[in-house]
Protein backbone atom coordinates (compact mmCIF):
# COMPACT_ATOMS: atom_id res chain seq x y z
CA UNK A 1 0.00 0.00 0.00
CA UNK A 2 1.46 3.30 -0.69
CA UNK A 3 2.14 6.18 2.14
CA UNK A 4 0.77 9.43 2.40
CA UNK A 5 3.25 11.06 1.48
CA UNK A 6 4.31 9.01 -1.65
CA UNK A 7 2.22 10.83 -4.40
CA UNK A 8 1.18 14.77 -3.90
CA UNK A 9 -2.36 14.23 -4.55
CA UNK A 10 -2.89 11.49 -2.41
CA UNK A 11 -4.71 12.16 1.28
CA UNK A 12 -5.95 9.77 3.31
CA UNK A 13 -8.17 11.84 5.05
CA UNK A 14 -9.12 15.25 4.54
CA UNK A 15 -10.05 18.08 7.10
CA UNK A 16 -11.82 21.39 6.84
CA UNK A 17 -14.65 23.46 7.70
CA UNK A 18 -17.97 23.91 6.01
CA UNK A 19 -20.21 27.18 6.57
CA UNK A 20 -24.03 27.23 6.52
CA UNK A 21 -23.88 31.24 5.32
CA UNK A 22 -26.36 32.62 8.60
CA UNK A 23 -26.26 35.91 8.84
CA UNK A 24 -26.92 36.15 12.30
CA UNK A 25 -26.97 38.45 14.86
CA UNK A 26 -23.89 38.67 17.71
CA UNK A 27 -25.20 38.09 21.00
CA UNK A 28 -22.21 39.39 22.95
CA UNK A 29 -21.66 42.62 20.78
CA UNK A 30 -25.14 42.90 19.85
CA UNK A 31 -24.13 43.63 15.90
CA UNK A 32 -25.13 41.79 12.69
CA UNK A 33 -23.22 41.90 9.78
CA UNK A 34 -24.46 43.20 6.28
CA UNK A 35 -24.69 40.60 3.44
CA UNK A 36 -21.53 42.60 2.18
CA UNK A 37 -19.80 41.73 5.61
CA UNK A 38 -20.53 38.62 6.25
CA UNK A 39 -19.82 37.40 2.23
CA UNK A 40 -16.45 38.70 2.59
CA UNK A 41 -15.92 37.23 6.05
CA UNK A 42 -16.49 33.92 4.54
CA UNK A 43 -13.92 34.43 1.85
CA UNK A 44 -11.63 35.24 4.07
CA UNK A 45 -12.39 32.58 6.47
CA UNK A 46 -11.81 30.14 3.32
CA UNK A 47 -8.42 31.75 2.63
CA UNK A 48 -7.52 31.18 5.84
CA UNK A 49 -8.26 27.60 5.91
CA UNK A 50 -6.10 27.04 3.29
CA UNK A 51 -2.87 29.16 5.33
CA UNK A 52 -2.88 27.26 8.35
CA UNK A 53 -2.86 23.92 6.27
CA UNK A 54 -6.43 22.43 5.96
CA UNK A 55 -7.77 20.86 2.97
CA UNK A 56 -11.32 21.88 2.43
CA UNK A 57 -13.66 24.70 2.08
CA UNK A 58 -17.48 24.15 2.05
CA UNK A 59 -20.63 26.48 1.45
CA UNK A 60 -24.29 25.69 1.92
CA UNK A 61 -27.09 26.50 -0.67
CA UNK A 62 -30.22 28.32 0.44
CA UNK A 63 -32.33 30.96 -0.99
CA UNK A 64 -34.20 32.51 2.21
CA UNK A 65 -33.28 35.17 5.03
CA UNK A 66 -31.13 34.82 6.76
CA UNK A 67 -28.76 32.91 5.07
CA UNK A 68 -26.47 34.80 1.59
CA UNK A 69 -25.71 31.32 0.08
CA UNK A 70 -27.64 31.21 -3.11
CA UNK A 71 -25.41 31.13 -5.61
CA UNK A 72 -22.46 28.86 -4.13
CA UNK A 73 -20.53 27.94 -7.79
CA UNK A 74 -19.98 31.95 -8.13
CA UNK A 75 -18.29 32.25 -4.47
CA UNK A 76 -16.33 28.76 -4.55
CA UNK A 77 -15.05 30.06 -8.27
CA UNK A 78 -13.84 33.39 -6.52
CA UNK A 79 -12.30 31.31 -3.88
CA UNK A 80 -10.54 28.88 -6.11
CA UNK A 81 -8.96 31.95 -7.45
CA UNK A 82 -7.79 33.22 -4.52
CA UNK A 83 -5.94 30.03 -3.38
CA UNK A 84 -3.50 27.23 -4.16
CA UNK A 85 -4.76 23.91 -2.85
CA UNK A 86 -7.80 24.25 -1.30
CA UNK A 87 -10.69 21.95 -2.31
CA UNK A 88 -13.45 23.86 -2.65
CA UNK A 89 -16.96 21.97 -2.38
CA UNK A 90 -20.85 22.31 -1.01
CA UNK A 91 -22.06 21.29 2.39
CA UNK A 92 -25.71 21.35 0.58
CA UNK A 93 -26.24 21.65 -3.60
CA UNK A 94 -30.00 21.23 -3.62
CA UNK A 95 -30.35 18.44 -5.81
CA UNK A 96 -34.29 19.04 -5.48
CA UNK A 97 -35.34 22.11 -7.02
CA UNK A 98 -32.08 22.77 -9.15
CA UNK A 99 -32.58 21.73 -13.06
CA UNK A 100 -29.72 18.77 -13.36
CA UNK A 101 -29.01 20.55 -16.59
CA UNK A 102 -27.91 23.37 -14.80
CA UNK A 103 -25.98 21.62 -12.09
CA UNK A 104 -23.60 20.07 -14.22
CA UNK A 105 -23.23 23.00 -15.97
CA UNK A 106 -22.15 24.83 -13.31
CA UNK A 107 -20.14 22.73 -11.46
CA UNK A 108 -18.23 21.74 -14.72
CA UNK A 109 -17.02 25.03 -15.27
CA UNK A 110 -16.38 25.04 -11.61
CA UNK A 111 -14.24 21.85 -12.18
CA UNK A 112 -12.33 23.43 -14.80
CA UNK A 113 -11.92 27.09 -13.22
CA UNK A 114 -10.56 25.50 -10.24
CA UNK A 115 -8.28 22.84 -12.07
CA UNK A 116 -10.10 19.84 -10.19
CA UNK A 117 -9.86 21.20 -6.90
CA UNK A 118 -14.04 20.97 -6.35
CA UNK A 119 -16.25 18.17 -5.58
CA UNK A 120 -20.27 18.90 -4.74
CA UNK A 121 -22.07 17.15 -1.65
CA UNK A 122 -26.17 16.97 -3.00
CA UNK A 123 -28.96 17.54 -0.52
CA UNK A 124 -32.68 17.91 -0.13
CA UNK A 125 -32.61 21.07 2.01
CA UNK A 126 -34.69 21.72 5.31
CA UNK A 127 -36.94 24.84 3.85
CA UNK A 128 -39.98 23.97 2.66
CA UNK A 129 -40.95 27.18 0.90
CA UNK A 130 -37.99 26.75 -1.33
CA UNK A 131 -40.04 23.69 -3.40
CA UNK A 132 -42.81 25.91 -4.50
CA UNK A 133 -40.27 28.77 -5.42
CA UNK A 134 -39.04 27.01 -7.91
CA UNK A 135 -42.34 25.27 -9.07
CA UNK A 136 -41.97 21.69 -7.04
CA UNK A 137 -43.32 20.07 -4.32
CA UNK A 138 -41.62 19.09 -1.11
CA UNK A 139 -44.03 16.17 -0.76
CA UNK A 140 -41.85 15.16 -4.18
CA UNK A 141 -38.69 15.94 -2.60
CA UNK A 142 -37.29 12.10 -2.17
CA UNK A 143 -38.26 11.43 -5.58
CA UNK A 144 -37.06 14.23 -7.20
CA UNK A 145 -33.62 13.90 -5.44
CA UNK A 146 -33.51 10.19 -6.81
CA UNK A 147 -34.87 11.08 -10.49
CA UNK A 148 -32.40 14.46 -10.68
CA UNK A 149 -28.93 12.39 -9.86
CA UNK A 150 -30.06 9.46 -12.15
CA UNK A 151 -29.93 12.14 -14.80
CA UNK A 152 -26.88 14.46 -13.88
CA UNK A 153 -24.81 11.30 -13.63
CA UNK A 154 -25.59 10.87 -17.28
CA UNK A 155 -24.88 13.97 -17.99
CA UNK A 156 -21.03 14.29 -16.96
CA UNK A 157 -20.67 10.93 -18.61
CA UNK A 158 -22.70 10.40 -21.92
CA UNK A 159 -21.92 13.21 -24.68
CA UNK A 160 -24.96 12.63 -26.22
CA UNK A 161 -28.33 12.71 -24.03
CA UNK A 162 -31.82 11.31 -24.86
CA UNK A 163 -33.68 11.51 -21.47
CA UNK A 164 -37.72 11.61 -19.84
CA UNK A 165 -38.84 11.77 -16.62
CA UNK A 166 -41.26 12.65 -14.26
CA UNK A 167 -39.66 16.38 -13.74
CA UNK A 168 -38.33 18.08 -15.66
CA UNK A 169 -38.79 18.76 -20.01
CA UNK A 170 -37.25 16.00 -21.85
CA UNK A 171 -33.73 15.82 -23.57
CA UNK A 172 -33.18 14.64 -27.24
CA UNK A 173 -29.80 14.87 -28.34
CA UNK A 174 -28.24 17.02 -25.30
CA UNK A 175 -24.80 17.95 -24.98
CA UNK A 176 -24.02 19.35 -21.71
CA UNK A 177 -21.02 21.88 -21.48
CA UNK A 178 -18.44 22.49 -20.55
CA UNK A 179 -17.05 18.73 -20.78
CA UNK A 180 -16.10 17.33 -17.15
CA UNK A 181 -12.46 18.43 -16.84
CA UNK A 182 -10.08 15.17 -18.53
CA UNK A 183 -12.91 13.94 -19.01
CA UNK A 184 -13.81 12.63 -15.12
CA UNK A 185 -16.75 13.74 -13.59
CA UNK A 186 -16.53 16.05 -9.93
CA UNK A 187 -16.99 13.53 -7.00
CA UNK A 188 -19.97 13.47 -5.52
CA UNK A 189 -21.37 13.24 -1.80
CA UNK A 190 -24.71 12.49 -0.65
CA UNK A 191 -25.81 14.06 2.52
CA UNK A 192 -28.36 13.36 4.56
CA UNK A 193 -29.97 13.45 8.07
CA UNK A 194 -32.24 10.56 8.59
CA UNK A 195 -32.66 8.90 5.02
CA UNK A 196 -31.70 5.45 3.60
CA UNK A 197 -32.94 5.86 0.37
CA UNK A 198 -30.38 8.24 -0.03
CA UNK A 199 -27.27 6.27 1.59
CA UNK A 200 -28.98 3.84 -1.39
CA UNK A 201 -28.40 6.08 -3.80
CA UNK A 202 -24.97 7.42 -2.99
CA UNK A 203 -23.90 3.29 -2.43
CA UNK A 204 -25.20 2.21 -5.90
CA UNK A 205 -23.44 4.69 -8.04
CA UNK A 206 -20.80 3.97 -6.01
CA UNK A 207 -20.36 7.63 -4.00
CA UNK A 208 -19.48 9.35 -1.10
CA UNK A 209 -21.93 9.36 1.86
CA UNK A 210 -21.92 12.10 4.05
CA UNK A 211 -23.55 12.55 7.46
CA UNK A 212 -24.24 16.08 8.86
CA UNK A 213 -23.51 14.36 12.36
CA UNK A 214 -24.42 17.64 14.76
CA UNK A 215 -27.84 17.26 16.17
CA UNK A 216 -27.70 13.74 17.16
CA UNK A 217 -25.15 10.78 19.29
CA UNK A 218 -23.31 9.40 17.00
CA UNK A 219 -25.12 6.19 16.90
CA UNK A 220 -27.67 8.14 14.52
CA UNK A 221 -25.48 8.89 12.03
CA UNK A 222 -23.58 5.37 12.38
CA UNK A 223 -26.87 3.43 11.42
CA UNK A 224 -27.50 5.00 7.85
CA UNK A 225 -23.53 4.75 7.54
CA UNK A 226 -23.68 0.80 8.06
CA UNK A 227 -25.98 0.54 5.95
CA UNK A 228 -24.31 2.28 3.00
CA UNK A 229 -21.01 0.48 3.34
CA UNK A 230 -22.85 -2.34 2.91
CA UNK A 231 -24.74 -1.51 -0.16
CA UNK A 232 -21.69 -0.34 -1.20
CA UNK A 233 -20.29 -3.36 -1.45
CA UNK A 234 -23.61 -5.15 -2.56
CA UNK A 235 -23.01 -3.24 -5.60
CA UNK A 236 -19.93 -4.27 -6.07
CA UNK A 237 -17.93 -1.27 -5.82
CA UNK A 238 -15.33 -2.79 -3.07
CA UNK A 239 -15.14 -3.78 0.24
CA UNK A 240 -17.47 -2.11 3.13
CA UNK A 241 -13.46 -0.79 4.17
CA UNK A 242 -13.64 0.95 0.53
CA UNK A 243 -16.76 3.20 0.72
CA UNK A 244 -16.22 6.52 1.15
CA UNK A 245 -17.41 8.65 4.76
CA UNK A 246 -17.45 12.18 5.39
CA UNK A 247 -18.75 13.16 8.70
CA UNK A 248 -19.72 17.13 9.98
CA UNK A 249 -19.36 18.61 13.58
CA UNK A 250 -19.18 21.37 15.51
CA UNK A 251 -16.39 23.03 17.57
CA UNK A 252 -15.31 25.61 19.76
CA UNK A 253 -11.82 25.75 20.52
CA UNK A 254 -9.71 28.14 23.46
CA UNK A 255 -6.74 27.69 24.90
CA UNK A 256 -8.29 26.09 27.82
CA UNK A 257 -11.53 24.49 28.76
CA UNK A 258 -13.15 26.89 31.01
CA UNK A 259 -12.61 29.76 28.52
CA UNK A 260 -13.69 27.99 25.86
CA UNK A 261 -17.32 27.25 27.82
CA UNK A 262 -17.44 30.53 29.10
CA UNK A 263 -16.93 32.12 25.33
CA UNK A 264 -19.14 30.02 23.65
CA UNK A 265 -22.02 29.97 25.78
CA UNK A 266 -24.17 32.81 25.10
CA UNK A 267 -23.67 31.87 21.39
CA UNK A 268 -25.25 28.35 21.75
CA UNK A 269 -27.63 29.82 24.05
CA UNK A 270 -29.09 32.16 21.23
CA UNK A 271 -28.19 29.89 18.06
CA UNK A 272 -31.55 29.21 16.03
CA UNK A 273 -30.29 26.26 15.51
CA UNK A 274 -30.45 25.00 19.02
CA UNK A 275 -31.18 27.76 21.26
CA UNK A 276 -33.75 27.48 24.29
CA UNK A 277 -32.47 23.93 24.49
CA UNK A 278 -30.22 21.64 26.40
CA UNK A 279 -28.06 23.19 28.36
CA UNK A 280 -24.42 23.33 26.34
CA UNK A 281 -22.46 20.92 28.69
CA UNK A 282 -25.63 18.58 28.37
CA UNK A 283 -25.67 19.08 24.45
CA UNK A 284 -21.55 18.38 23.97
CA UNK A 285 -22.18 15.29 26.11
CA UNK A 286 -25.16 14.01 24.37
CA UNK A 287 -23.97 15.08 20.67
CA UNK A 288 -20.78 15.73 18.31
CA UNK A 289 -20.60 18.90 19.56
CA UNK A 290 -16.95 19.86 20.93
CA UNK A 291 -16.45 22.51 22.84
CA UNK A 292 -13.21 23.33 25.01
CA UNK A 293 -9.61 23.06 24.60
CA UNK A 294 -7.17 22.04 21.36
CA UNK A 295 -6.20 18.28 23.66
CA UNK A 296 -10.31 18.00 24.53
CA UNK A 297 -11.56 18.72 20.65
CA UNK A 298 -8.26 15.83 19.84
CA UNK A 299 -9.94 13.60 22.30
CA UNK A 300 -13.34 14.22 21.15
CA UNK A 301 -12.86 14.05 17.01
CA UNK A 302 -10.92 10.65 18.22
CA UNK A 303 -14.31 8.96 19.14
CA UNK A 304 -15.72 9.50 16.06
CA UNK A 305 -13.33 6.72 14.69
CA UNK A 306 -13.85 4.74 17.60
CA UNK A 307 -17.76 4.82 16.47
CA UNK A 308 -17.31 4.78 12.58
CA UNK A 309 -13.68 3.54 12.23
CA UNK A 310 -11.98 4.87 8.96
CA UNK A 311 -13.35 7.48 6.96
CA UNK A 312 -12.15 10.14 4.86
CA UNK A 313 -13.71 13.47 5.46
CA UNK A 314 -14.68 15.45 8.56
CA UNK A 315 -15.64 19.24 8.42
CA UNK A 316 -16.51 21.89 11.47
CA UNK A 317 -19.26 23.93 11.56
CA UNK A 318 -17.08 27.16 13.29
CA UNK A 319 -19.03 30.69 12.45
CA UNK A 320 -22.46 30.14 12.34
CA UNK A 321 -24.39 31.86 15.25
CA UNK A 322 -22.94 35.48 15.14
CA UNK A 323 -19.41 34.51 15.65
CA UNK A 324 -17.81 37.40 14.78
CA UNK A 325 -14.97 36.64 12.16
CA UNK A 326 -11.83 37.77 14.34
CA UNK A 327 -12.95 34.51 16.40
CA UNK A 328 -13.34 32.64 13.55
CA UNK A 329 -9.87 33.43 12.12
CA UNK A 330 -8.90 32.28 15.88
CA UNK A 331 -10.41 28.80 15.47
CA UNK A 332 -8.94 28.23 12.63
CA UNK A 333 -5.64 29.47 13.75
CA UNK A 334 -6.13 26.60 17.03
CA UNK A 335 -7.52 23.92 14.38
CA UNK A 336 -4.22 24.37 12.24
CA UNK A 337 -1.85 24.56 14.86
CA UNK A 338 -3.07 21.98 17.34
CA UNK A 339 -5.71 20.30 16.41
CA UNK A 340 -5.80 18.73 12.98
CA UNK A 341 -1.59 17.65 13.23
CA UNK A 342 -2.37 15.99 15.74
CA UNK A 343 -5.26 14.08 14.72
CA UNK A 344 -3.94 13.84 11.30
CA UNK A 345 -0.76 11.34 13.03
CA UNK A 346 -3.22 9.47 15.29
CA UNK A 347 -5.89 8.94 12.31
CA UNK A 348 -3.19 7.63 10.09
CA UNK A 349 -0.94 4.89 12.96
CA UNK A 350 -4.70 3.97 13.09
CA UNK A 351 -5.90 3.22 9.47
CA UNK A 352 -6.23 0.12 8.04
CA UNK A 353 -4.56 -0.09 4.87
CA UNK A 354 -7.55 -1.16 2.95
CA UNK A 355 -9.66 1.72 3.54
CA UNK A 356 -10.33 4.17 0.81
CA UNK A 357 -8.38 7.30 0.11
CA UNK A 358 -9.55 10.38 0.30
CA UNK A 359 -11.45 11.94 -2.71
CA UNK A 360 -9.81 13.57 -5.33
CA UNK A 361 -9.62 14.75 -8.62
CA UNK A 362 -6.11 14.02 -9.42
CA UNK A 363 -6.95 10.28 -7.75
CA UNK A 364 -9.93 9.78 -9.95
CA UNK A 365 -7.81 10.40 -12.85
CA UNK A 366 -5.50 8.16 -11.86
CA UNK A 367 -7.99 5.58 -11.92
CA UNK A 368 -9.50 6.18 -15.20
CA UNK A 369 -6.21 6.56 -16.85
CA UNK A 370 -3.52 4.93 -15.30
CA UNK A 371 0.11 6.75 -15.94
CA UNK A 372 -1.52 7.69 -19.43
CA UNK A 373 -2.27 11.18 -20.52
CA UNK A 374 -6.08 11.90 -19.49
CA UNK A 375 -8.96 13.06 -22.42
CA UNK A 376 -9.26 16.19 -22.91
CA UNK A 377 -13.47 16.60 -24.46
CA UNK A 378 -12.79 19.29 -27.54
CA UNK A 379 -16.30 20.59 -29.47
CA UNK A 380 -17.35 18.69 -32.34
CA UNK A 381 -18.01 21.23 -35.15
CA UNK A 382 -20.49 18.51 -36.52
CA UNK A 383 -22.71 18.78 -33.14
CA UNK A 384 -24.57 21.95 -33.83
CA UNK A 385 -25.47 24.70 -35.12
CA UNK A 386 -23.59 27.89 -33.91
CA UNK A 387 -26.87 30.00 -33.74
CA UNK A 388 -29.60 28.41 -33.16
CA UNK A 389 -27.87 25.16 -31.47
CA UNK A 390 -30.10 22.64 -33.08
CA UNK A 391 -27.52 19.62 -34.89
CA UNK A 392 -27.85 17.04 -37.38
CA UNK A 393 -28.58 14.40 -34.53
CA UNK A 394 -31.72 16.10 -33.53
CA UNK A 395 -32.96 16.34 -37.00
CA UNK A 396 -32.65 12.43 -37.64
CA UNK A 397 -34.34 12.05 -34.67
CA UNK A 398 -37.26 14.12 -35.94
CA UNK A 399 -37.30 12.41 -39.49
Amino acid sequence: MQTHESKGWEQLMQFGVFSVSDITRDPVSGTTPSEAERIDAVVKIAQKTEEVGLDVFAIGEHHNPPFFSSSPTTLLAHIAALTERLIVTTSTTLITTNDPVKIAEDYAMLQHLSGGRMDLMLGRGNTGPVYPWFGQDIRKGLELALENYNLLHRLWREDIIDWEGNFRAPLQGFTSTPRPLDDVPPFVWHGSIRTPEIAEQAAYYGNGFFANHIFWPSEHSLRLINFYRQRFEHYGHGTQKQAIVGLGGQAYIAKNSQDAYNEFRPYFNEAPVYGNGPKMEDFAEMTPLSVGSPQEVIDKTLTFHDTFGDYQRQLWLIDHAGLPLKTVLNQLDLLGEEVVPVLRKELEARRDPQSALAPTHQELVQKKYGDGPARQPRPNANRGDNLTGTSPYQDSKRA
